[in-house]
């Protein structure tokens, strides 16, 4: 009989330096799965004034966590870094209600993901001391000039100063520290332990939200046990996006360095600006787009510069 497969849980193992053509895979990675989470986040703000924020991350928990347990076949979640995956599972729903709030309160999306443009430059600053990583000066120097262009975007004293962007920033913070514990936790545990635990612990969140009347949908009221059939329809996709996406990021994280996947966080937000547009008719501001610009090259310097380190290994290579 043939040997089963190895889990993705020790496909490969971790490596506080990747190679670079394990960086490309990684960036690849992590760029698709940013791509599906604005996807994801698109169909939950279009539902959220039906079910509200509480019942949101409920649905999302149920959902996500059944999928990744059927493609994992059961295997590969037992957690070796309990404490840690427990941890990081929690903060991670503090995030996820807080974002929930907030677009039930009229934040856009491109709004919200320009707020949360700020992760990048901590994910760099907090990956120094908790992972050990060296940040050249070239990597250093893409991630300010993307910070910059997220400064240019938020525009003090704008609409985009709002109550909500402040506890926005909070939820930011505390979600460049996730990132960072990703990474850690890819060193004893695979994508499918990750995605798993950090989805069903929505449920109990979730759950413990629903009595809180400013959980609740906009029109008032405690959410419906069930929703219409397009909202069903809405949540269903929205789970299993959720489920596709933290399995891309456990994998990514664990292949490419924080430096070099630091800039990508500033990809959802053109992914917000046009699923912004295309679902709410929602125009972003010209220097929305002057700093996306901005945002855009940073991050296309940061493949260059892997592209470039991959092919010096290449030529180095005997043979």
């Amino acid at each position: 009989m043939r040997a089963a497969p190895a889990p993705l849980a020790m496909a490969e193992t971790y490596r506080a330096a990747p190679t670079g053509e394990e960086a490309m895979r990684g960036l690849a990675l992590v760029a698709f799965g940013y791509g599906v989470i604005a996807c994801a986040d698109a169909a939950v703000k279009w539902v959220m004034p039906e079910v509200g924020p509480a019942a949101a991350l409920v649905w999302r928990g149920l959902i996500g966590s059944l999928l990744v347990f059927i493609l994992a076949r059961g295997r590969g979640l037992i957690p070796v870094n309990r404490r840690l995956l427990a941890v990081r599972s929690l903060f991670h729903c503090g995030v996820s209600i807080t974002w929930y709030y907030c677009w039930a309160s009229g934040v856009s999306l491109a709004d919200s993901y320009a707020v949360a443009s700020a992760s990048p430059l901590l994910m760099t600053l907090l990956a120094i001391p908790l992972l050990g990583e060296k940040v050249g000066w070239r990597r250093w120097t893409s991630t300010m000039v993307g910070f910059g262009g997220v400064i240019f975007m938020l525009q003090p004293g704008g609409e985009l100063w709002r109550p909500e962007s402040a506890i926005l920033l909070v939820a930011t913070a505390v979600m460049a520290l996730t990132r960072i514990w990703t990474r850690v936790l890819t060193r004893t545990d695979g994508p499918y332990a990750i995605a798993f635990w950090l989805l069903l612990a929505h449920v109990p969140v979730g759950l413990l939200g629903l009595p809180f009347p400013f959980l609740w949908p906009a029109a008032g009221g405690p959410p419906p046990v069930l929703p219409s059939l397009i909202g069903l329809l809405a949540l269903t996709a929205f789970g299993i996006a959720n489920a596709v996406a933290q399995m891309l990021f456990a994998r990514g994280f664990a292949l490419a360095p924080i430096q070099a996947i630091a800039p990508f966080e500033y990809t959802p937000l053109l992914w917000g600006i046009g699923l912004g547009f295309l679902i709410w008719g929602e125009v972003p501001a010209w220097t929305t787009l002057g700093g996306a610009a901005v945002v855009i090259g940073a991050g296309l310097y940061n493949v260059h510069r892997e592209r470039v380190r991959r092919a010096a290994e290449r030529a180095a290579r005997p043979g």
